[in-house]
């Protein structure tokens, strides 16, 4: 079958691999019908690797060369055990965390952050294929009014909504997201799905501001040209946001965040980034402030699919570009040059 490989840094080839073995009793074989391409993705192909490791991952024993794709929807066509719900021939989109199962935090249902875990894509051959191996307890069915191309996006969304959880957003609040991505326009569809009252976004590409202007923000600042904590600190009443969600990665950002949130408020860190944070301590102490990190996703994506299908969750904004596998290296390349070119893009391996 065809594979959209990471060799190296700046390495990306479309080889011929043999299919999938299979499947373990924790494993399922997916027939991919798209597959999202990742910031994660991006910055392993521009100077990785940092996720993948370049030897076996400890828990899937597999390392590069692999295919990338971690954002993935398609039909089952082979189970290595039971799957409650799930048969083959199904449609399906997957959580693609590799966990242990057994240490502290897989057995308290904190499987995203096992100290073993490892994602499809990156300590596994991930969904830049034909066929992928996924674990087999992340499988979600998907209903007949969630298309494929959709399904697809689930995997960022639940991202956003988890960001959302772990900052205890409430409806009523002022939120301000750092970053209009596609994990920022994640939070921001989370944050209006919690009920806020205020949703200001931060984003310096005027593409990316024009698009989030018609997802129901309440206003979009360019930091490059506005103060942007002077702006929500009088929009809010000369309160200040109750919760500031970095989703760029940016050390300078996440200490911009610490002082930009109210007293007493709350700050969580989102963006996948590299380096040290500056900020004063009192700016915690005295004003009571919290800051939280926050990884992927616990049990989101079913949610996600539950939301898309009531209608309530809308991913068509986030969806830019859809493209045959057979045009991914040079697509990579192509976001690595602009990166405001797209938000979200999907690969198939079918024929378009």
């Amino acid at each position: 079958m065809k594979a959209l490989r990471w060799h190296g840094k700046g390495d990306l080839r479309l080889d011929d691999v043999p299919e999938p073995t299979a499947p373990a009793p924790n494993e399922a074989v997916v027939e991919v019908a798209w597959c999202g391409l990742c910031g994660t993705d991006l910055h392993e192909f521009l100077d990785g690797p940092h996720m993948i490791r370049t030897g076996p991952h400890p828990l899937t024993g597999q390392g590069p060369p692999l295919a990338l794709g971690h954002e993935l929807s398609g039909r089952v066509v082979a189970l290595g055990g039971p799957a409650p719900g799930i048969e083959v021939g199904d449609r399906v989109t997957a959580d693609p965390v590799w966990s242990c199962g057994s240490c502290w935090w897989c057995l308290r249902g904190d499987y995203h952050i096992c100290p073993r875990s490892g994602s499809v894509g990156l300590a596994s051959p991930g969904g830049f294929a034909e066929l992928v191996t996924v674990p087999l307890s992340g499988l979600t069915r998907l209903p007949d009014n969630v298309s494929d191309e959709h399904a697809a996006l689930a995997e960022p969304l639940a991202v956003g909504l988890h960001a959302v959880d772990r900052a205890g957003v409430r409806p009523g609040d002022n939120v301000l997201v750092l970053g209009g991505g596609p994990i920022g326009t994640a939070v921001v569809m989370a944050a209006r799905l919690a009920g806020v009252s205020g949703l200001y976004v931060s984003e310096p590409l005027a593409g990316r501001r024009e698009l989030l202007h018609g997802i129901g923000v309440t206003e979009v600042f360019d930091p490059g040209a506005t103060d942007v904590r002077r702006e929500v600190f009088l929009r809010t009443a000369r309160i200040g946001p109750d919760v500031v969600i970095d989703a760029t990665g940016i050390p300078a950002l996440a200490a911009q965040a610490v002082a930009t949130v109210r007293r007493g408020g709350r700050v969580v860190l989102a963006g996948v980034g590299h380096g040290s944070v500056e900020f004063d301590m009192g700016q915690l102490v005295f004003y009571e402030r919290s800051v939280l990190g926050t990884l992927g996703y616990n049990f989101d994506i079913p949610r996600v699919i539950g939301l898309m299908s009531t209608g309530r969750l809308d991913p068509a904004p986030l969806l830019t570009g859809r493209f045959p596998l057979s045009a991914g290296a040079g697509l990579f390349a192509e976001l690595a040059a602009d990166r405001a070119r797209h938000l979200k893009v999907v690969l198939t391996p079918k024929g378009l």
